[in-house]
């Protein structure tokens, strides 16, 4: 036995003695999760008395428990330093909690992954001593690799301890410190030691209120990360402001995502995304009215087989827009593409969706979001027939969603019985019985048996 996982058991909280008394037994776990199980005070203290049984324990995750932080980290004792990967996000750490964390962490010579994402009061210390102590601590694990702080209520003095702490992990491949809205104005307190960390592979400052100053020192710094491969600054409004200074600053043969959905782009800075379209593997510009009408402008850049996700929902795209996705999908420039999200988007005319879904080209798609926004719905029985002929062609269809498109009983039929053997999530809202729909029909003049009926081949 080298894994167990008891997740999302809450009757384990109170009770876990019971199970840690036998792990006596089992010396050779590697992994133990036990997310969300409403561990307590005894729990915790139980667990810690185990750890010395389990000599090859190399994750543990103990998230989603509340009953974590308040002081009963400190219950924990001593970690095996065989650990690899600790994840305790969401557990109410406290600042004091930091420093008791960083006692742990500086015996744990292997640790490659801390994930304390989701703890808001981590931070919350008029001296900021417990997180200051925490970095300081978390200096001698030079084998970690991966730090994620997500919505953990950083701000400018937290990353300035932060900053200083990276200058002595030179291993570092991915920092996450999204969501965290209070570090707006102080990024430059972190960038001049990002330029230490060569080996950044991931950085992730997403919905962190950057700006304008914040953006300028993160462009300064860009040039210096050559291993980067993944920049997200979404859900950050001056970020459209930047586009163009911020794509000349990457090496852009290197990236594979920049995000930036949610981000306020204009015409220039939607153009000057075209010179990094041709390598990103993921391109995400959601909720930007600026791409409706101009899609072309990017999909012309795109290579053959390199895109493996399009997220463009919410983005006023026209019927001409789903022509052009057609067009480049049927050279084979979506060949490669596992997720396409077009929900939102109700403005696309029947003939867009038939065009898309006529050409072919989507061979390896996994998840298609077509779903209109909420309170809104529209027929969808003209293009139907073209998606329906397509799924054949879509083997690695995994996740189909059209919410709120209305759907005819004998449509309806007919889609569900094309998924019937395959292991296919279809979202399709609840729509009218065949009575009502008659009802229905009857009223706006239709008559009732000319409902289409679909054939596979």
């Amino acid at each position: 036995l080298e894994d167990v996982d008891l997740s999302w058991n809450e009757l384990i909280g109170g009770s876990l003695r019971a199970l840690t008394s036998h792990l006596q037994l089992a010396g050779g776990i590697r992994m133990l999760r036990l997310c969300s199980c409403r561990l307590k005070d005894e729990d915790i203290a139980a667990l810690g008395e185990a750890l010395g049984c389990l000599p090859l324990l190399e994750v543990l995750d103990l998230s989603w428990n509340s009953g974590v932080g308040g002081g009963a980290l400190g219950l924990l004792g001593k970690l095996q330093p065989s650990l690899k990967e600790l994840h305790l996000v969401a557990c109410q750490l406290t600042a004091a909690d930091a420093a008791s964390l960083g006692g742990l962490v500086a015996d744990l010579p292997k640790l490659s992954l801390l994930d304390i994402s989701y703890n808001p009061q981590l931070t919350q210390e008029v001296d900021a001593g417990g997180f200051r102590e925490l970095s300081s601590c978390l200096s001698h694990t030079v084998s970690l690799t991966v730090l994620q702080l997500q919505a953990c209520g950083l701000t400018p003095h937290s990353l300035e301890d932060l900053g200083s702490l990276l200058c002595c992990l030179p291993s570092m491949r991915e920092l996450d410190l999204s969501c965290n809205k209070q570090l707006t104005g102080g990024l430059n307190r972190l960038t001049p030691h990002l330029a230490h960390v060569t080996h950044l592979e991931i950085l992730d400052l997403h919905l962190c209120r950057l700006s304008p100053a914040d953006l300028e020192a993160l462009i300064q710094v860009l040039p210096s990360l050559s291993a980067l491969m993944e920049l997200d600054v979404s859900s950050n409004e001056e970020v459209g402001g930047v586009v163009s200074t911020l794509v000349s600053a990457l090496q852009l043969s290197q990236m594979r995502r920049l995000p930036l959905s949610s981000c306020r782009l204009n015409d220039e800075s939607f153009t000057a995304l075209a010179l990094a379209a041709p390598y990103l593997r993921s391109l995400d510009l959601s909720w930007s009215k600026v791409v409706g009408g101009r899609l072309f402008l990017l999909l012309d850049a795109l290579q053959p087989s390199v895109i493996v996700e399009l997220r463009l929902s919410s983005c006023d795209l026209t019927t001409d827009d789903l022509r052009h996705l057609a067009e480049v999908s049927k050279h084979g420039c979506l060949s490669s593409l596992r997720v396409l999200d077009l929900s939102y988007n109700g403005t696309v005319g029947a003939d867009g969706w038939t065009a898309l879904f006529t050409v072919g080209g989507l061979g390896s798609l996994e998840d298609a979001d077509l779903s209109l926004r909420p309170s809104t719905s529209a027929p969808c029985s003209t293009w139907l027939p073209a998606l329906l002929g397509a799924l054949p062609r879509m083997p690695a269809l995994a996740r189909l969603a059209l919410r709120r498109w209305t759907v005819a009983p004998p449509e309806r039929q007919q889609l569900t019985y094309s998924m019937k053997n395959r292991n296919v999530q279809l979202e399709l809202d609840q729509n009218l019985t065949e009575s009502e729909w008659k009802s229905t029909n009857q009223e706006e003049g239709r008559p009732p048996g000319q409902n289409p009926v679909f054939i596979f081949h």
